[in-house]
């Protein structure tokens, strides 16, 4: 792995913030340093006592696809990204590096594999698997054979991932390296999720987090049906993974308590090794908290604020915030796809929906996960595909913005020229049903693809608002569906707390709002929600005492979370009936499209 020297602010800049009075409190004042690996860049945030975000910085991350379907990273070029992150915005805002007390990384749901021996990245890159890259992406939907061979077991395990298992999870993506490497490259294999592989890097610490197990989806916590070990030894060997088995699960991580070590969000990993100090520029020594996935750092970076939600009540009201406020707070984290993220006191077992999950962010509490796979890639798909998009993407440079931001007001300036009473009357006949990379919830059908009826012959940048628009509608209307199944299941969801890139579509936010009639929180920090719950990790990691006990996160969120911004849904009661019968129409065309093909199933056979 490449060593990045620290680069030390220069002593005109050091002196400019020795003058500057804001930076007289800063250097008085201990920071905790977030890092962030999505799909595409490393962030890190950095956030004092108070959780105020004092420094933000991004670099952008390598991504191969070698064939269609199949998408990959690398822990050498994530790691080489999150240095120059962090010596970023060490840098630009003047941060002393002694204040920094903790770190604590959210990863993409990828699957990261290394060397037992050596500890260096093993390629999965076939068929030669002679690359530096060692992730699979969640996005990677290789492992069709091995997804519906682990389906066909009907395990109970099943029970914890909403009834089927994802093609977007690690177990599949395993089964596949192994049916597809030589024998003696896999038996030298480890796993980790993506979290826990940069943890291991920044400490050396080989102690695993509940969030990553449970993202591999073949465990089960120690006293639930019957479950001694975590992990399950008979549905591993059931799908053809025995060699996991030896060893006591060590290439997994081990047995924890026996083994291994499993924490919850943001305990006490270990600390800042020399060699990750060196290239990250900072202090050995600072505290490292257990990491998440990327969407639970959504989670952990929205929930936790005070709002007032009750529309018959005072905004300037101080808002109750114990832990039950979670139980009805569903954490929608939007980028690439969206997560939607609930906590439960108890277990919600919910078609289609990831979990329930113990102890991966509260000890003790469970944790269920829908989604959707493409959101902000299907926008990007919908747009990119259409006749106008260089139209299109030209206008907007003209005026100096982004492409989604001027179809926005495209929209508007549409619905004002034809005198629309709202932009939905626009798409009134419009309807789009848009699970291009298949379906992750609630129906859980990877094979499920996209339809639209009323398209038209119109080329023009109308024409493609139009189906921006619908879109979004699309998105909307999906977020009802997997919010309606997880409430009509057990859970309580009164409110959705968004996160993500979405979250800056005044549009998109508003129509979630409507169709699911409930009110959606955007984050003051708009911009870094998930790597402020990130750095949250961090400071939790710091609390840790001379026995390695630490603050309860909930305490921490409470703390540090910022109020933001609160979008109700739609007066126009035209609107809500409009959103109403487009949701009857969505799932016809969802259930539908399963009919269809089953018919012509029946129809050809085998042919």
């Amino acid at each position: 792995m490449t060593s990045i020297p620290y680069r030390r602010p220069s002593r005109q800049a050091s002196r400019q913030a020795s003058q500057d009075p804001r930076n007289e409190i800063l250097v008085h004042m201990n920071h905790y340093i977030g890092i962030d690996v999505g799909t595409g860049s490393a962030r890190a945030c950095i956030i004092d006592e108070k959780g105020d975000i004092v420094g933000l910085a991004s670099e952008n991350i390598g991504l191969w696809q070698p064939q269609t379907g199949y998408y990959e990273q690398s822990t050498s070029d994530i790691w080489r990204c999150i240095c120059i992150s962090v010596q970023r915005a060490i840098s630009q805002h003047n941060i002393d590096p002694s204040t920094v007390k903790g770190i604590g990384f959210d990863a993409t749901c990828s699957l990261a594999v290394f060397s037992s021996e050596t500890d260096e990245p093993v390629s999965v890159t076939g068929p030669h698997f002679d690359t530096d890259r060692n992730v699979i992406l969640w996005l990677d939907h290789r492992p069709v054979d091995e997804t519906e061979k682990i389906n066909s077991t009907n395990h109970n395990l099943l029970r914890y991932v909403g009834g089927k298992m994802s093609i977007e999870m690690e177990i599949p993506k395993v089964l596949w390296l192994k049916n597809n490497m030589p024998k003696e490259v896999f038996d030298d294999c480890k796993f980790y999720d993506l979290a826990d592989a940069l943890t291991h890097i920044a400490t050396g610490n080989e102690k695993r987090s509940f969030c990553s197990v449970v993202c591999k989806q073949a465990y089960v916590p120690v006293g639930v049906d019957g479950s001694v070990k975590g992990w399950q030894e008979d549905f591993l060997e059931e799908i053809g993974l025995k060699d996991l088995v030896d060893d006591g699960f060590k290439r997994m991580g081990g047995v924890d308590g026996v083994n291994g070590d499993y924490l919850s969000a943001g305990e006490l990993v270990g600390t800042l090794c020399e060699k990750a100090a060196s290239e990250l520029g900072l202090p050995a020594g600072i505290a490292i908290g257990s990491g998440v996935i990327d969407a639970y750092a959504g989670w952990i970076g929205t929930v936790g604020a005070k709002v007032q939600l009750a529309p018959d009540q005072l905004s300037s009201e101080v808002a109750k915030n114990d832990k039950s406020q979670a139980f009805t707070r569903l954490a929608a984290v939007a980028g690439t796809s969206t997560c939607h993220l609930a906590m439960s006191p108890g277990p919600v077992f919910v078609p289609g929906v990831w979990g329930p999950y113990r102890d991966t962010i509260l000890p003790g509490y469970w944790m269920a996960e829908g989604g959707q796979s493409a959101t902000g890639e299907l926008l990007k798909h919908v747009i990119e595909t259409h006749p106008a998009f260089n139209q299109a993407t030209s206008v907007a440079e003209s005026y100096h913005t982004n492409i989604y931001d001027y179809l926005n007001e495209h929209l508007k300036e549409m619905a004002l020229e034809q005198q629309a009473p709202t932009i939905s009357y626009l798409g009134r006949h419009f309807f789009f049903y848009g699970d291009l990379w298949g379906n992750r919830s609630p129906i859980a059908d990877p094979n499920m693809k996209g339809s639209a009826i009323g398209l038209s012959s119109d080329k023009s940048v109308d024409g493609l608002a139009l189906y921006y628009y619908a879109t979004l509608e699309f998105i909307a209307l999906q977020t009802k569906q997997i919010v309606k199944t997880m409430n009509d299941a057990g859970h309580e969801i009164t409110s959705i707390f968004m996160s993500g890139s979405q979250c800056q579509n005044d549009i998109l936010v508003k129509l979630i709002a409507s169709a699911c009639e409930m009110p959606v929180l955007i984050p003051r920090y708009v911009h870094a929600a998930v790597c402020h719950g990130a750095a949250m990790l961090g400071a939790k990691a710091a609390s840790a005492d001379s026995q390695g006990k630490t603050e309860d996160l909930w305490d921490i969120m409470d703390r540090m979370s910022k109020p933001g911004k609160k979008i109700v849904p739609s007066e126009n009661k035209k609107e809500l009936a409009l959103l109403k019968v487009k949701y009857d129409v969505f799932l016809e065309q969802c259930y539908n499209q399963q009919k269809y093909r089953s018919l012509v199933d029946q129809a050809v056979g085998t042919w």
